[in-house]
């Protein structure tokens, strides 16, 4: 386990497993209502719950969000409410009524795309993303104040690597989705006809970090990755 603030109130929570040789990301943004960008599975919350508690009190946290309906996006939710009993689900109208109401002990609330919300110092824009990184509820979200976006999966690295960096994350991306085109995950990421155009709104928003799920955090030109990413995935994905 490790807690690093890879930027002002910026917390990347990580526990690496080595049997899959993941690093599993969690985000908290200390500010006068904490916010907890993905919860980790069922089995990592004591570990996660433990991080969180040496940069603010867990019961305090008001905002839980993630990309999609996973595992290591939102497993551990119900287990979160139950500590902040104020805390609140935001993710997308779809996520909301196809499976979070359904499995979480308190409603989400669904937000709509460019929805903002305040928690103090900080600004968040809901971003609907349909199959980015995928599954059809996908939503990111994106700080105005700081200009960080929560990226979730895409940018995926394995290996236990560096909290944040300021070196090409997209060419390890791209070596990683060749390789599994021939693997069991060779379906993680669809390619839609929505996915370039996605990408490139993504990119317009300029961020200066992008916080990753899985690998180093991205510190640098957000804007010129973001474009990088979506002509490696065209290479890769979408004459498929």
């Amino acid at each position: 386990m490790s807690v690093t603030e890879i930027a002002p109130d910026l917390f990347r929570l990580s526990l690496f497993v080595p049997e899959m040789n993941i690093q599993f990301n969690q985000f908290l943004v200390r500010d006068d209502e904490p916010l907890l960008f993905h919860t980790g599975m069922k089995g990592m919350f004591p570990h996660v719950r433990e991080e969180v508690a040496s940069v603010i009190d867990p019961s305090t946290l008001k905002w839980i969000s993630f990309s999609h309906f996973e595992a290591d996006e939102c497993g551990s939710l119900n287990e979160w409410l139950a500590v902040a009993p104020q805390a609140t689900t935001v993710c997308s109208f779809v996520g909301a009524n196809v499976s979070l109401n359904d499995f979480a002990s308190r409603p989400a609330q669904a937000l709509n795309n460019d929805d903002v919300f305040i928690t103090g110092k900080y600004k968040f824009r809901f971003l609907v993303t349909p199959h980015v990184p995928h599954c059809w509820e996908a939503s990111l979200l994106y700080e105005e104040t700081q200009k960080t976006l929560f990226c979730s999966d895409l940018f995926f690295h394995s290996g236990d690597a560096e909290p944040k960096t300021e070196s090409d994350v997209v060419g390890i991306f791209k070596d990683g989705l060749v390789a599994d085109q021939k693997g069991p995950f060779g379906n993680a990421y669809p390619y839609t006809s929505l996915t370039d155009s996605t990408l490139s709104r993504l990119a317009s928003l300029k961020p200066k970090t992008i916080a990753l799920m899985h690998g180093s955090s991205f510190v640098g030109n957000g804007e010129a990755a973001l474009n990088d990413l979506a002509v490696a995935m065209k290479e890769v994905l979408g004459s498929q």
